[in-house]
């Protein structure tokens, strides 16, 4: 029985240089049509066996999350309409809501836990959630899970 796979979370200073290339690499050949290996391994400066012993391995985090459920909790004030903007803003980056669930505020500020689909048509969740995090009256933004 082969071993399962195991994954873990780092964050991007705690990386080798040579694996934030491999991921630029790989957006280089995505992004720009008629692009070979050897050109963007070139562009970034590692070679071609690095890039083919990693790139089946590293990926960013939200490029995994298409077709995924994502778990959010907001920090956010109790203000009418804060919910709703933040929602809407959801549905314009076409993520596909799936729970929602508020906490009774406590001294103005309340907790929103919401499970997302990441689909194929919703736009880039990192910008997303940026977004929500620069609205007034929110507080924090964390994913607590992804499946």
């Amino acid at each position: 029985m082969p071993d399962k796979a195991h994954y873990y979370i780092i964050e991007r200073e705690a990386l080798p240089e040579v694996f934030l290339k491999v991921v630029q690499a790989k957006k280089l050949i995505d992004t720009e049509e008629a692009l070979t290996v050897q050109e963007a391994v070139d562009r970034v400066g590692i070679s071609r066996s690095s890039f083919y012993k990693y790139k089946n391995s590293i990926y960013p985090f939200y490029d995994n999350s298409r077709g995924r459920t994502i778990t959010i909790a907001l920090k956010v004030d109790d203000e009418p309409g804060l919910l709703s903007r933040v929602l809407l803003l959801f549905a314009e980056y076409r993520a596909n809501i799936l729970t929602i669930h508020q906490t009774i505020p406590i001294n103005g500020v309340a907790t929103i836990s919401l499970s997302i689909e990441v689909l194929p048509t919703t736009g880039d969740v990192k910008e997303l959630l940026a977004e929500v995090d620069d609205y007034d009256g929110v507080h924090h933004v964390k994913i607590l899970a992804r499946e």
